[in-house]
């Protein structure tokens, strides 16, 4: 059986506010937690109106003090604007904080506009090239490795603990997945992104894996993707008119500073331009009954030969929302405690 877990963009909804989309993110985790959920992650955006925060690493410890058992991490840490040594440093302490709960996911991605990049990069040179180095850096540091004559060869990035976060590294493109294969790490696609050769990218990861010696010997890969549930079909698809609504603000232009109502969805004047554009997006969500996102999500899995599926549902209403993960958790015969382990 494949794992599931849940990835929380932590949205504001129409009639809240970023308080309100906080608190129903800490209610999330808890019941993701309850109904055997095995990871949590979170996101990084920035100067982006609908998003309730922008630093996973000032979240994450809320999140995982709210919880107990369920593994909790980013989605990912946008690596190129920071220094390594600093991101080590913030995961290693929220590793010894919740040890064997922690996971560090990173992307090359700017993660908002550029104005944004600018502001986060300010008097910095960033050459997006060397990635690659800054995560076998982290890896240096997180296993207390560096290799002989780096020129932080013998610096701790404290606290010095026995156990590490685990490292995967998230992608949209095949060259996130050449990467990941060649260092040795963890892959997460970013399926609900619908960037094409998703599958040829987790089929090459798998593939040309080369072992790290400080890491698992095994690739592991994963996919993230947007997944809506009700109890009728009817009913899942009003519910996806949210999230319709709100990428397609995203896709033109007109982003929306919030996750809008299904009223507000439903009253929207759309084009036509605009509905052949939700229709095939629509191609790319998983929508439906517990026995139809079920059946999706297992073709997914065995399409993208992925052991682990991230589920991002962007329903307006809370209790739909969780009710959403409810279902799919109770159709895929989870009972809680982590059973999908």
């Amino acid at each position: 059986m494949i794992k599931l877990g849940v990835l929380d963009q932590v949205f504001v909804s129409e009639g809240g506010t970023a308080a309100d989309g906080l608190r129903q993110s800490t209610r999330l985790v808890q019941a993701a937690e309850s109904l055997g959920y095995y990871r949590f992650w979170i996101s990084e955006h920035h100067a982006t109106p609908a998003l309730a925060f922008s630093s996973p690493e000032v979240l994450i410890p809320h999140l995982a003090a709210a919880t107990s058992r369920i593994r909790v991490g980013s989605g990912g840490i946008m690596l190129p604007h920071y220094s390594a040594y600093k991101v080590a440093e913030n995961f290693r302490l929220l590793e010894a904080l919740h040890p064997g709960r922690i996971d560090l996911g990173l992307g090359r991605a700017p993660g908002g506009m550029p104005l944004a990049t600018k502001a986060l990069q300010q008097d910095k040179f960033v050459d997006v090239n060397k990635y690659p180095q800054q995560v076998l850096d982290i890896i240096g540091y997180f296993h207390n490795a560096m290799p002989v004559g780096h020129p932080f060869e013998k610096l701790l990035a404290s606290p010095d603990i026995p156990t590490a976060p685990e490292i995967w590294l998230l992608g949209s493109s095949g060259e996130s997945a050449r990467i990941a294969a060649k260092l040795g790490t963890s892959y997460a696609f970013a399926e609900f992104f619908g960037t094409p050769g998703g599958e040829e990218a987790t089929q090459y990861y798998n593939g040309h894996f080369e072992p790290n010696p400080v890491l698992e010997d095994q690739p592991r890969s994963m996919i993230a993707t947007i997944a809506i549930c009700a109890d009728t079909e009817e009913e899942a698809d009003r519910l996806a008119k949210s999230s319709d609504l709100l990428f397609l603000g995203i896709a033109t232009g007109r982003e929306m500073p919030f996750l809008p109502s299904v009223q507000t969805a439903a009253a929207y004047p759309y084009t036509e331009m605009d509905l052949m554009h939700i229709r095939q997006t629509r191609k790319r969500r998983v929508v439906g009954t517990p026995a139809q996102v079920k059946e999706q999500l297992l073709r997914m899995a065995a399409d993208y030969n992925v052991g682990e599926i991230l589920i991002n549902s962007p329903i307006h209403d809370e209790k739909a929302r969780i009710r959403s993960y409810e279902l799919i958790a109770d159709t895929f015969g989870m009972t809680g405690k982590n059973s999908n382990l």
